[in-house]
C-alpha cells in the first residue's frame, strides 16, 4: 500500500496531542473473517460456497442498512437468516430449517484474522473494545468459542438500542458504554461504510483494508489506512 508510511506517521503525531483510552473494533471482516462461512456452505452446496458467501454478506448489509432506514429493526442473526435463504434463492438452491440453521450456526464459529489474537494480548493498556451490528447471542458466542475472549475488556451490541451503525446513534452508544469522549477512541474496521460513518461521528478511524479496496467517495476519510491489525502495534 503506497501510503502505508503516511499514515503510520500521522498516527504517531496525533496520538501525541489526544491520548487513546480505547481500541474498539468492529467484529465482521475485522476481527473474524466472514467468508470462512464458505467450507460450510461447498459441503452442503458443493462448488456454490464462495457464490453463496459473496451473495450472503453483501444482502446482509443491505438488509440491515434498508431496515435502519425504514425503521424495521430486526436482529442482526434474524437479517444474516433473512440474507442466506435470499442468496440460496437466488442462486435457485433448495433449502430446509436444517440447512439453514447449519449454515447460520457458522456465524458463531467464524476464523480470526491470523493477527489477531497477538494484537489484542499486545495492547493491554487501554480499553479494547467489541463495537458490531451483531447481536449478542451472535457476538458472546463467537468470542467465547475463539482464543480472544480473555483479550475483550467490553462488547457493545446495537442491538441493545435497536440502531445499526451506521448512524449516529449506534456511535453513541460507545460513549455511554464507555463514558469517555469520542477523541479518546480509537476505531477500526475493515468496513470503508462503517469508518465513514465512525468518522463523521467524530472518532479517530483506522482504516484496516484487508482487500486494498479504494476509499469511499463521501468526503470522510479515515484517519489511517492499515492493510492488517499488525501495525496497530507499531502506531501505539
Amino acid at each position: 500500500m503506497k501510503n502505508k508510511t503516511q499514515f503510520i506517521k500521522t498516527l504517531g503525531e496525533l496520538n501525541m496531542k489526544t491520548p487513546i483510552k480505547a481500541l474498539v473494533f468492529d467484529v465482521y471482516g475485522t476481527l473474524f473473517d466472514v467468508h470462512s462461512v464458505e467450507r460450510k456452505c461447498d459441503a452442503i452446496y458443493k462448488g456454490y460456497g464462495a457464490e453463496i458467501s459473496q451473495v450472503w454478506r453483501r444482502k446482509q448489509l443491505e438488509y440491515s442498512f434498508l431496515r435502519q432506514i425504514m425503521g424495521q429493526y430486526e436482529s442482526f442473526k434474524q437479517v444474516t437468516l433473512d440474507a442466506l435463504k435470499f442468496a440460496l434463492e437466488k442462486l435457485e438452491l433448495s433449502y430446509d430449517d436444517v440447512q439453514l440453521k447449519s449454515i447460520l450456526a457458522e456465524y458463531e464459529k467464524l476464523d480470526p484474522y491470523t493477527e489477531v489474537e497477538k494484537v489484542l494480548s499486545e495492547v493491554d493498556d487501554k480499553q479494547r473494545v467489541i463495537f458490531s451490528n451483531g447481536s449478542r447471542d451472535m457476538l458472546e458466542p463467537l468470542v467465547e468459542q475463539s482464543r480472544i475472549a480473555e483479550y475483550v475488556d467490553n462488547v457493545i451490541s446495537v442491538d441493545d438500542i435497536k440502531q445499526y451503525k451506521p448512524s449516529p446513534a449506534a456511535y453513541m452508544q460507545v460513549l455511554n458504554t464507555l463514558g469517555i469522549d469520542r477523541e479518546e477512541i480509537l476505531f477500526m474496521s475493515s468496513n470503508g461504510w462503517d469508518i465513514s460513518g465512525a468518522k463523521s461521528f467524530g472518532f479517530k478511524t483506522v482504516w484496516i483494508n484487508r482487500s486494498g479496496a479504494p476509499v469511499e467517495v463521501l468526503n470522510l476519510k479515515p484517519d489511517y489506512i492499515l492493510q492488517d491489525l499488525n501495525g496497530i502495534l507499531d502506531l501505539l
